[in-house]
């Protein structure tokens, strides 16, 4: 192989490059936040007493679990604003998209940690006499958090991967930039050398921070 790698043409580019990756940190940030949220209303909703309330959380769970990432975005951006007449920024339509899909893999991680929370502290819940939503955001969500986190973080790390589909639908994100740069310069093996070693140094530390809590909880479990 006698290629030469030559990082020189990228120069005038980093401030394009920053930009995209301020979109991407955007993207993965408050798709985290929805999904984080919206997730354990999503598991208190799939794991209701009432069928009509039920059905549709699983449905909605195994939809964006049983379709590609990929498919749900373009779904969003080209057939949201045609069936409802709709239309928001491509950014907000990206979060909205890659949310709602965190959304769904979050009420699992969270419905796990709901169904390890012991019986008798739910006992103790009735017997003290609290009422369902305190029973819920006092005893049952804390302890749900807790057993979720590791998984909750993966899924995370996850949406900061997806969120490169995006690209796909001209938002522009890191890898958008990345791929309008290569293009440009003809230099598409130190471009995407760049943008991968980028979405490798944001990963690395969220991935041993999960370690590090895995850990944790393990201890206090042996105790």
């Amino acid at each position: 192989m006698h290629y030469h790698f030559d990082f020189s043409f990228l120069s005038g580019r980093l401030g394009a490059l920053l930009g995209g990756l301020g979109i991407t940190l955007e993207l993965t940030i408050v798709a985290n936040v929805l999904g984080v949220t919206l997730g354990f209303v999503l598991c208190l909703a799939s794991t209701s007493r009432h069928a009509w309330v039920r059905w549709p959380a699983r449905a909605y769970i195994e939809f964006f679990r049983c379709t590609p990432a990929l498919l749900q975005i373009a779904w969003f951006f080209y057939c949201v604003p045609m069936m409802f007449d709709f239309f928001i920024g491509p950014v907000a339509l990206g979060i909205l998209a890659l949310g709602l899909n965190l959304t769904a893999f979050n009420a699992e991680a969270y419905r796990a940690g709901v169904q390890a929370v012991p019986k008798e502290h739910l006992d103790a819940c009735v017997a003290l006499g609290l009422r369902p939503w305190q029973r819920t955001f006092y005893v049952v969500l804390p302890q749900a958090l807790r057993s979720a986190t590791p998984i909750l973080m993966t899924n995370g790390i996850g949406a900061l991967q997806q969120s490169a589909l995006v690209a796909v639908v001209a938002v522009g994100d890191l890898m958008y930039v990345g791929n309008q740069i290569a293009t440009d310069t003809f230099r598409p093996l130190e471009t995407y050398t760049l943008v991968a070693c980028v979405y490798f140094a944001l990963s690395v530390p969220a991935a041993a921070l999960i370690r590090l809590v895995e850990r944790r909880q393990d201890l206090s479990m042996q105790r």
